[in-house]
């Protein structure tokens, strides 16, 4: 982006909160788009009682927003939800609005065939939409990731930015001694789930690791659940913990992400070792189906 003047731009973000994905993604844009433009940036405040799910609503009460300062002839920022497959949003949102970090994955479930069907049949139309959109309304586009590049042409890869969940990582040392051996991310997705074995955390019960759990509760006897707690708590059971395991549906979501910074060593399905291009010797990849290329982790607790 071009060093812009002093100004105040005004963000809309559905999600700012602390000790959510989309909240603290939001957050790390925020205050990456500050430092690299030396401005001042507030946040469109939300004084409305959602009676549907915020996250359905609150991103088109928002565009109504963008449009009024629009007209005001205000500089906006507008930051989630951005999945690629939404190309109504980029359709009305004002013009060169400058946009959060586009998101999406490119693994899905093959199991659950209505899923099967939207992802591999009608995402891949809607990010040709959304790309024709994207090229001819906005100047600058930045992904979360690069996972979405194989759905993309030559002509927009070149006008984007990509891996920015990525950007500004800074490694801690991994120590051997550490209470946890795994902390794990559970969240119940129709999509994650077929990236997630529960299967899994059972092998690693029976071969005695100490798993601890965080987000939604995995109902396997052996496992401690925290629940959903706040981001400075989640760090701090990363910091103690030796391991943990990625999902196929996003090898660098921001857990994993804050898991590497943490010091944890991150396990991966070799299935998807073509996806590590960045800070590969934090990864592991086995068998994540075999149950002895697990117990070699004993060795290294």
């Amino acid at each position: 982006m071009k060093l812009i003047n002093n100004n105040e731009f005004l963000f809309w973000a559905s999600d700012y909160n602390l000790n959510t994905g989309e909240g603290r993604l939001a957050r790390k844009f925020i205050n990456h788009f500050k430092k690299e433009n030396r401005c001042k940036t507030r946040q469109i405040e939300k004084k409305i009682n959602f009676i549907l799910n915020y996250k359905y609503i609150s991103p088109f009460i928002g565009i109504l927003y963008m449009w009024y300062f629009f007209f005001k002839k205000k500089k906006i920022i507008y930051i989630n939800y951005l999945p690629l497959w939404n190309s109504l949003i980029f359709l009305i949102l004002p013009p060169n609005t400058i946009l959060g970090p586009i998101t999406g994955g490119a693994n899905f479930n093959t199991k659950n065939i209505i899923n099967f069907f939207i992802r591999k049949l009608i995402f891949p139309k809607l990010y040709k939409l959304s790309e024709i959109i994207l090229i001819k309304r906005f100047k600058n586009i930045t992904f979360s990731t690069d996972l979405l590049k194989k759905y993309l042409s030559k002509k927009i890869i070149k006008k984007s930015n990509f891996n920015f969940v990525l950007k500004n990582i800074t490694l801690n040392k991994i120590t051997i001694k550490k209470k946890i051996d795994f902390i794990i991310y559970y969240r119940k997705h129709s999509n994650k789930d077929s990236h997630f074995s529960k299967n899994l955390i059972l092998n690693l019960i029976h071969l005695g690791f100490k798993v601890e759990v965080v987000g939604d509760t995995l109902n396997i006897e052996g496992i401690k659940n925290h629940g959903f707690i706040s981001n400075k708590s989640t760090q701090k059971l990363q910091k103690n913990s030796m391991f943990t395991i990625a999902s196929g549906e996003n090898v660098y979501s921001l857990f994993v992400i804050e898991c590497l910074t943490n010091g944890v060593k991150v396990i991966i399905d070799k299935r998807f070792s073509n996806q590590i291009k960045f800070y590969k010797k934090r990864f592991k990849f086995i068998d994540l189906k075999n149950k002895k290329s697990l117990n070699k982790l004993r060795m290294i607790v």
